[in-house]
């Protein structure tokens, strides 16, 4: 997996995927990456893919302890919805 970092924070603002977490709208950065890197994986079971999507969002954005789950659900409907694309 080689993921490009960000050179700075307009870069990293420019990755930046608005997406409704629970009633919210939050923005996650890397998110498009990180569904790219997790579809190539040998991962298989919907368990282990959430686990792995919210594990590397967590990575590069800052997730709530009390919220994971919520973020979990959103970040996995999420994916779902872009890999039927």
């Amino acid at each position: 997996m080689k993921r490009h970092i960000p050179c700075c924070a307009a870069d990293a603002m420019r990755r930046i995927r608005q997406i409704s977490v629970g009633d919210s709208v939050v923005g996650l950065s890397m998110l498009e990456q990180i569904f790219e890197d997790v579809a190539g994986a040998d991962i298989t079971g919907e368990t282990d893919i959430r686990r792995e999507l919210i594990r590397q969002v967590k990575i590069y954005n800052y997730v709530p302890a009390p919220a994971e789950e919520t973020y979990a659900d959103a970040v996995f409907a999420e994916y779902q919805k872009e890999m039927m694309k």
